[in-house]
């Protein structure tokens, strides 16, 4: 009987890869996405993009550690537009700033490839806004998990049908 349940398991996990191999995940629909487009591709352009970048993880996601819901981080951000503000006036550069539905163009993150679309985000846009961008979700934290690690390769991800399968496999044994 073990051995039935163990074969059933394989196939639905087989087919299941091969189903969705060429599909690509969507961001849940109650996600808040943040992007700061900059204003070239040149590299003191580029440079600048990162600098706000990585100074706005010191300041904004901070306040977002503890938010347990897309509404909650919703009023966070709305809350504190004005730190955002003084951030970017800090570096000379023009700029604007939305938040509410904006077009994303197709994105890739970590390996995933996410579907265009308007989605609710903080756009910052720098200049003249032609450079290539920085992008996340606030909202689950991803821009979170990715701030606070120094080392991506050490994220392990696992497949709980796969761990599922390993326990059967080894009571075989």
């Amino acid at each position: 009987m073990k051995k039935i349940i163990y074969i059933m398991l394989i196939i639905i996990i087989l087919s299941f890869y091969v189903n969705n191999s060429n599909s690509s995940l969507i961001i849940p629909d109650n996600s808040i996405r943040f992007r700061i487009i900059a204003n070239s591709n040149e590299a003191k352009d580029q440079a600048l993009k990162m600098d706000i970048k990585n100074e706005l993880s010191n300041n904004i996601f901070k306040l977002l550690e503890n938010s347990s819901s897309v509404e909650e981080t919703r009023k966070i951000i709305k809350e504190n537009e004005d730190i955002i503000k003084l951030t970017l006036d800090k570096y000379n550069v023009n700029y604007s700033i939305n938040y509410g539905n904006n077009y994303f163009p197709e994105k890739e993150y970590n390996g995933v490839t996410y579907d265009a679309g308007e989605y609710e985000s903080l756009v910052i846009t720098l200049g003249e806004a032609k450079g290539n961008n920085w992008w996340c979700v606030m909202y689950p934290p991803l821009c979170l998990l990715e701030s606070n690690s120094n080392n991506y390769e050490e994220t392990e991800y696992k497949l709980y049908i796969k761990e599922i399968l390993s326990k059967l496999s080894v009571n075989n044994s």
